[in-house]
């Protein structure tokens, strides 16, 4: 297990462009970390120049203290599995695992390599693929088999590069469950990258949000749900996004498509001076009045109801409204930035699927303002982001993933007497 430390970690290309802008983090021994970001943010460049494979400009990396800016790959002791897995061909699942412990050149004993390669298949369930070819083998077992290569190797860290983005969504999910256990288990340090939030959101212990080669923001999914730094994290993070509506401000009120506001409290200090910002409001805030869901200081309103989607467990309902000028440049520069196809302006709410809201009728809906963020138009900047609350969110995230550390090592403990009994 290692700890991974960039510092100031810069990529710029021949022609000037930076793929990666003065990167800092610290990863944790044993922490699961995501890199996560629209196509073309510089999440993989970034991945590939902690294992070598690409050159880093500028700034530090270093590895459990060690700056390895100037190691090959295989004086690293990482661990990579790809996207296309990489596997070979004309080798059994057995000899791929096998594979890098036969190319580290008499290390280790045909003993030991057998011990290695049958430890990793049982943790991945594929003793009894063992003596397949990778051709045989479904996309999942596939990428077992690559996850199992890694295993063996001891190495200090795994990185994976969008290891499932071939899997249909029912293997994902799969994948996902298999590759989670398997980190918390080995308790090695993970990074992670991917453009699906769902994986991010689910597998990491924190996620760094990464737009145009810049960092925007580096914490638990919870506290970037709930306390994001800017408008971009605010739009990436969560599915269906964000909701955001042009407001202004009176005093202790914002004024919006469907109706006024009062804002409380250190809301309302930070939006006192401001004539224009944009208001952020999650599509699950909303529910239907109608089905008795009430809200404490609850803001109701009425409104037409465009169109609805009925999934089974949730109700979709999409209301127009008109932008205003002002915002519209904002909004749309970071529709481009979200990889989106165009503003459109109309307000999600996701309700209950007992909600017999419908296409055409008006709907009687209530949130609560204390969960609306409130954003700078011209920076991007929240203006309500709770500091504090980001804090505890932060602490309590950590002590979760170290009771989950805890509980792998205890659980293992308790296998390894089993099977010496």
């Amino acid at each position: 297990m290692a700890e991974i430390t960039l510092n100031n970690i810069v990529k710029q290309y021949g022609d000037g462009f930076p793929a990666v802008n003065d990167v800092s983090l610290d990863i944790k021994d044993g922490e699961f970390m995501i890199f996560v970001g629209p196509s073309g943010c510089g999440k993989s460049t970034l991945l590939r120049m902690v294992v070598g494979l690409e050159d880093i400009t500028s700034g530090e990396l270093l590895i459990d203290g060690k700056r390895v800016n100037d190691l090959s790959p295989k004086d690293r002791n990482l661990s990579m599995v790809f996207q296309n897995y990489a596997l070979y061909p004309h080798l059994s699942v057995y000899e791929n695992i096998a594979s890098p412990l036969r190319l580290s050149k008499g290390k280790h004993s045909d003993t030991d390599i057998d011990s290695k390669v049958r430890m990793a298949s049982s943790m991945l369930e594929l003793d009894e693929h063992l003596d397949r070819k990778p051709a045989n083998l479904s996309g999942g077992q596939r990428q077992r088999v690559a996850m199992g290569r890694a295993i063996v190797r001891d190495a200090d860290a795994f990185l994976f590069d969008e290891p499932l983005s071939n899997l249909d969504a029912k293997l994902r999910g799969q994948m996902r469950t298999e590759i989670s256990k398997m980190q918390r288990r080995l308790g090695i340090t993970t990074v992670y990258v991917t453009h699906d939030q769902t994986e991010a959101m689910t597998l990491g212990d924190r996620v760094a949000v990464l737009k145009k080669g810049v960092l925007q923001q580096c914490a638990s999914p919870r506290e970037l749900y709930e306390q994001p730094v800017n408008l971009f994290v605010a739009g990436f993070i969560g599915s269906p996004p964000m909701n955001f509506l042009p407001a202004t401000v009176t005093g202790d009120r914002l004024h919006l498509p469907f109706g006024e506001v009062e804002i409380h409290g250190p809301k309302a200090d930070a939006i006192r001076q401001r004539q224009t910002v944009i208001a952020g409001i999650r599509p699950e805030y909303f529910k239907d009045a109608e089905l008795g869901e009430e809200i404490d200081n609850g803001t109701e309103f009425r409104a037409v109801v465009d169109q609805t989607e009925w999934l089974g467990n949730d109700l979709y309902a999409y209301i127009p409204y008109e932008m205003d000028p002002s915002v519209q440049r904002t909004l749309d520069e970071l529709d481009k930035e979200l990889d989106g196809e165009g503003v459109r302006p109309q307000l999600v709410v996701n309700l209950d699927s007992r909600s017999l809201v419908s296409e055409g009728e008006e709907a009687h809906l209530v949130f609560d303002p204390s969960l609306m963020h409130v954003f700078d138009p011209e920076t991007g900047e929240c203006l309500t982001r709770d500091e504090d609350r980001a804090a505890q969110i932060a602490r309590r995230s950590e002590d979760e993933r170290r009771r989950a550390l805890e509980r792998a090592k205890a659980r293992d403990a308790r296998e390894q007497v089993r099977e010496s009994a």
